[in-house]
């Protein structure tokens, strides 16, 4: 089981920046390093910044606690900007210059699947926080993903609609990996559930004027609405489908998991329901920890994404301590055998290294997340294996 606490903060030009934070009864000898990727700039630069929040967090609480054998840990940080082009030439140098021994992603799906294959090649592992393509974990048996894939995520909004009692939907597709594999894991599972998919829109990432879209979904007058975005896409969406007078109830997931969301939306916010990963009602222990800490450290709310980013270094920390700090084939092993409490949940890796764990839905409700229900069905919600 893991236990984890503390943190700071550093970036750097767009290549490298490390992040040494040591408090406690560390020495200042040789340190271990983890790689981290991250939209520092750029269209996702919110994200990284709570990306690198959670991951610094991490690092924090691990060297306030003795480090790794005596010795600190190091964040080493290059700024990817969500996409693969940048990606590739920053997890190569921070493999081949800076020699980390595990590589974490806080970044999206599209620069992730470009760097999962680059250290699946030279044999160290890679932990994605919160990008959801199905495609990372086939990249090789050293990926590990810590949040549900995007298959089970679009599954487990259409269990939500159904448990709401409303049959027919119109889909909202943002047109990126994110999206598409949200619509196809929502699409799958509303055969199962007798939902009427009315109609599909999709819109590209740097749109921000939905008119058009709402116009549409007024004249089709559905039940309820499943639109894929992140928190400044969803923000205008979902502002503009209010003001076209469309009242139907509105399912987003993790990327409108964001206090920014509710900002840009405003008083259009409250009602949305949101599937994530992280419930900020929970009774657990791990999770009422990390919300108090993030809080403490950042003087923020946390959200999805610096949750995600804090499990996926600290089950990287975790598989190092097991192994004594040694990389390859051991380190590898050693995540993979191992169970975590986390904030996100109680994970554990099956044979692709995808986790299996209950979705969460948020509500808005005055102008803050607040636990509607948990979706828990282990056949429904069961990410693939290397056998399916």
């Amino acid at each position: 089981m893991i236990g984890w606490k503390k943190t700071a903060r550093h970036c750097a030009a767009v290549a490298l920046a490390a992040v040494g934070l040591v408090t406690g009864p560390v020495s200042a000898q040789t340190q271990t390093k983890i790689g981290f990727n991250v939209p520092l700039t750029g269209f996702a630069a919110a994200d990284g910044a709570s990306a690198l929040n959670g991951a610094k967090l991490a690092i924090a609480q691990a060297n306030a606690n003795g480090g790794l054998g005596g010795k600190p840990i190091e964040l080493v940080v290059y700024d990817d900007q969500g996409i693969a082009k940048e990606a590739v030439p920053a997890v190569t140098k921070m493999i081949e210059k800076d020699g980390v021994v595990v590589g974490v992603s806080g970044s999206y799906s599209g620069s992730t699947r470009a760097a999962a294959s680059i250290f699946q090649t030279a044999k160290i592992p890679y932990v994605t926080a919160y990008a959801i393509h199905p495609e990372i974990t086939l990249a090789g048996d050293f990926m590990f993903r810590v949040s549900a894939m995007g298959e089970v995520q679009g599954r487990a909004g259409a269990k939500l609609v159904n448990d709401l009692g409303k049959k027919k939907v119109v889909i909202v597709t943002i047109k990126n990996d994110f999206g598409q594999a949200l619509a196809a894991g929502f699409k799958e599972a509303a055969v199962k559930f007798g939902l009427t998919i009315q109609n599909e829109y999709e819109y590209g990432l740097p749109d921000r004027q939905f008119g058009p879209i709402a116009s549409k979904i007024k004249a089709d007058n559905p039940d309820i609405i499943y639109a894929s975005g992140y928190f400044y896409t969803a923000g205008p969406l979902v502002s503009q489908l209010r003001s076209a007078g469309i009242t139907a109830p509105i399912i987003g997931q993790e990327g409108y998991d964001s206090d920014k969301f509710i900002e840009i939306a405003g008083a259009a916010s409250e009602g949305v329901y949101v599937t994530t990963s992280l419930d900020r009602d929970s009774d657990a222990a791990a999770t009422k920890s990390f919300l108090t800490e993030y809080k403490k450290a950042t003087n923020a709310g946390p959200d999805m994404v610096a949750a995600s980013s804090y499990t996926a270094v600290a089950v990287a920390i975790e598989g190092l301590k097991k192994t004594g700090g040694k990389g390859g084939d051991a380190l590898r092993d050693a995540i993979a055998g191992l169970t975590y409490d986390s904030p996100i949940g109680k994970l554990s890796f099956n044979d692709l290294h995808e986790v299996a764990k209950d979705v969460q839905v948020q509500i808005v409700k005055d102008k803050a997340f607040r636990r509607h229900s948990v979706i828990s069905d282990p056949v429904l919600l069961a990410p693939p294996t290397k056998k399916k």
